[in-house]
């Protein structure tokens, strides 16, 4: 396996990141998780958008995309498989240790892990735990992703495999690394990104393909819903079957299937589309 590490390929067993990078010590770093299909990214324009956004919101140099994008075809080149996890990893750089920033310039990190199709539908829980719609990070795609392992490992002890988060104020936000749609009266509808959420690449295909409303939704709309499912760039569009040990009766359900039947049919039709 050859990963992409500050210019150039390298052997995994022989890649060196420095103990003092501040994405190591404080999480001062941003990421992208890609798909991609027999050695094609989907979508990369769009990440690459996001990455620039949260690098932004990071207070991190703008990524070169020339560079990036370079650092990714030569990856999925040297490692050529049917489906990937291309994972792009960007952070503060070697730094003191404490909470400042130094002035080596950033790190970039560019991998590729095999993987395969999620299955049509799986199950989720709640936690207890808030999203603050209101934070420092709300809404960048950071390497501090504490909170999730956390909900993720509860999850996975319950048999689930994704954990859903309430906000502060009690509306319905997103999952660790997912965003959530439901059903209600037949409706398709999923959380604002007001509410704290990060605004998913799959998800804003998803609204802008399948026509779902944003709006906001109590964290309890999900007793009542007909149907939920998650997007994310490895699950695509993914049934929820059972939610806290309960079972949902049909699913996918109506709604959910032609929602995953469209978003297959328009990602196999276009490898890189444009923003909603």
């Amino acid at each position: 396996m050859k990963l992409w590490v500050n210019g150039g390929l390298t052997d995994a067993e022989d890649a060196r990141v420095s103990v003092f990078d501040h994405g190591l010590t404080v999480g001062d770093g941003i990421f992208e998780t890609v798909k991609t299909v027999h050695g094609q990214p989907f979508a990369l324009t769009l990440h690459l958008d996001r990455m620039t956004r949260s690098a932004r919101g990071l207070g991190l140099p703008e990524p070169d995309h020339d560079e990036v994008r370079r650092a990714c075809s030569a990856v999925l080149e040297a490692n050529p498989m049917e489906l990937g996890r291309l994972r792009i990893t960007y952070t503060g750089g070697v730094s003191p240790l404490g909470s400042d920033r130094g002035t080596a310039g950033p790190t970039l990190v560019v991998a590729l892990g095999e993987t395969k199709r999620r299955p049509d539908a799986t199950a989720v829980i709640t936690v207890p735990w808030t999203r603050n719609e209101r934070g420092a990070l709300t809404g960048l795609k950071t390497t501090s992703y504490g909170e999730n392992v956390v909900a993720l490992a509860r999850a996975s002890e319950q048999g689930a495999s994704e954990a859903l988060f309430a906000n502060t104020v009690g509306q319905l936000c997103e999952g660790t690394g997912s965003n959530v749609f439901v059903v209600v009266d037949g409706e398709l509808l999923t959380p604002r990104v007001s509410s704290g959420c990060l605004a998913g690449i799959t998800r804003a295909l998803t609204v802008e393909w399948a026509g779902a409303k944003e709006t906001d939704l109590p964290f309890d709309v999900l007793d009542r819903a007909e149907e939920i499912f998650l997007t994310s760039t490895l699950r695509d569009v993914q049934a929820v079957h059972g939610i806290d040990g309960r079972r949902i009766a049909e699913a996918p359900g109506p709604v959910t299937a032609k929602a995953m039947r469209i978003f297959e049919e328009r990602s196999a039709a276009d490898q890189d589309p444009k923003a909603p």
